[in-house]
């Protein structure tokens, strides 16, 4: 009974003494994440500054289908003049005019290529300096609503944002507003 007795009161006790110890610290709660996420491709499509550079690089790409529908033309017609010519040309001639024929592929292959490139690079330069534009209000608009991340919506790997996250028109009003003045 003893023995008994004696782990009754070392229970008893080991429960009082686990009450006097000062309670358990609650975990410390993680802050509130304030996130955004902004339709980078909508400001492109939709601001005044986008729609402007749209305009420019469009003009751009129609000079340069106008270039190349001209380098077809001359390639077309030398092809044509072969065809029709071929039989009546002396050799000397006829290897002459293909050789012509070829040097204008060649030539339009490289117009394709370096026509591309400098798309490519107009295009660039035009969207880093719609972005030197954008990234101020961005920033801004950041610190306003106190937010820790803002996310281009469709380019960041996120996979689900809640429509209430989207900021993308009140960035658009505001750019809108700044560069129309």
């Amino acid at each position: 009974m003893r023995g008994y007795l004696a782990i009754v009161v070392f229970t008893v006790a080991a429960a009082a003494m686990g009450q006097q110890q000062a309670p358990a610290a609650k975990p410390a709660e993680a802050p509130r994440l304030a996130v955004a996420v902004i339709d980078v491709q909508m400001l492109v499509t939709e601001s005044a500054a986008g729609k402007e550079i749209k305009g420019r690089l469009q003009k751009l790409a129609d000079e340069k289908r106008a270039q190349a529908a001209k380098l077809q033309d001359e390639h077309d017609t030398l092809a044509k003049q072969i065809q029709t010519q071929g039989s009546t040309l002396t050799d000397v001639r006829l290897a002459e005019l293909k050789k012509e024929l070829e040097d204008k592929e060649v030539a339009m292959r490289r117009f394709e290529d370096d026509t591309k490139q400098q798309l490519d690079e107009a295009q660039r330069k035009e969207l880093d300096g719609l972005e030197k534009q954008i990234m101020p209000i961005i920033r801004e608009l950041g610190q306003e609503m106190k937010l820790q991340l803002i996310f281009n919506k469709f380019q960041s790997g996120l996979v689900y944002a809640d429509e209430a996250t989207d900021i993308t028109d009140i960035v658009l009003k505001r750019f809108n507003t700044r560069v129309t003045k």
